[in-house]
């Protein structure tokens, strides 16, 4: 019979709790007070950041439509990609949520439906900045997102839309 060895249990030590300060409750409230002052700080800025956004997706809606070849729709898909995550960083999910729908009709190539949804949407998000629909956003503004996002469907139906 083989002789059976001791079992030993070896406990890691716990690193994240020694970082965020040992056994206390390890919360800086200060830290996080300055951070919040912070953010505040930077909301015009997040105004101008998305506004920014918007008039480069603007910009590149209107290159596109002069002369919609590839080069030029994958920019205005860059440019809406990019707005999605921003508008959804900034507060205006609606807008994000319009700019997703974008991005997914924009992958499914170019045709002249296409174009027409393509303004219908860039339209949208302009005017969901403009009238800082944030948070708890009109059933309207709603409706017009889901709207575009069943328009896409038809267009693209092999794309689910999510």
């Amino acid at each position: 019979m083989a002789k059976q060895l001791p079992i030993e249990i070896f406990m890691p030590p716990n690193m994240l709790k020694a970082k965020v300060g040992g056994s206390g409750s390890g919360i800086d409230m200060a830290a996080i007070a300055r951070a919040e002052q912070a953010m505040e700080g930077l909301k015009t800025e997040f105004a101008d950041w998305i506004a920014d956004g918007v008039r480069e997706l603007t910009g590149a809606r209107d290159a596109f439509i002069a002369a919609p070849g590839e080069a030029n729709q994958a920019k205005l898909h860059r440019v809406a990609h990019d707005l999605k995550g921003q508008a959804l960083t900034f507060g205006y999910p609606l807008a994000a949520r319009v700019a997703a729908s974008l991005s997914r009709l924009l992958e499914g190539g170019n045709s002249a439906a296409q174009t027409q949804l393509i303004g219908a949407h860039v339209e949208a998000i302009r005017v969901i900045v403009r009238d800082n629909v944030k948070q708890n956003a009109p059933q309207v503004a709603a409706m017009l997102a889901a709207e575009l996002e069943a328009r896409v469907a038809e267009v693209l139906p092999e794309k689910k839309n999510a």
